[in-house]
């Protein structure tokens, strides 16, 4: 009760303020009274408030063509500046970036190291390393023959 009371003080402190400075508020809580004195003014702040977003609704309210019309703006002005970037960054992947590519040979020891062998038939040959099969199959043809 006496939190309520000191709340019902502030507000009133506060209420002269925001008439002054215009600041908004977010006081809800009515001012000690009747029970129907304490609806009525939250009601009424309530409406006050429904009151006010209406104001300001209507103030920024756009139409719906005005709405399409500004997204389609923004919609051109994204490709005008992506589309230049995207290029570009192309032209310049393509013509300035040096593409790494694994080198050609046997790679040297520390970059060969395996802690298991595959599971396939050629345990040394990685998947893919076409030339190391070709050579594990004719050192396997070789030795059943």
């Amino acid at each position: 009760m006496f939190a309520a009371r000191a709340l019902s003080r502030s507000s009133i402190v506060a209420r002269r303020g925001a008439m002054i400075s215009q600041r908004r508020s977010n006081q809800t809580v009515p001012r000690m009274g009747s029970e129907a004195e304490m609806e009525a003014e939250a009601i009424a702040q309530l409406r006050a408030r429904v009151r006010r977003q209406k104001e300001i609704m209507d103030a920024t309210q756009h139409s719906h063509a005005e709405e399409v019309a500004e997204m389609w703006k923004w919609i051109k002005i994204s490709f005008v500046v992506a589309t230049p970037v995207c290029v570009l960054s192309i032209i310049k992947d393509i013509l300035f970036v040096p593409h790494a590519h694994r080198p050609t040979g046997p790679l040297p020891d520390y970059m060969a190291i395996q802690t298991k062998e595959f599971p396939w038939e050629c345990e040394t040959c990685a998947l893919f390393d076409l030339e190391c099969w070709k050579k594990c199959r004719a050192e396997q043809a070789a030795e059943g023959a």
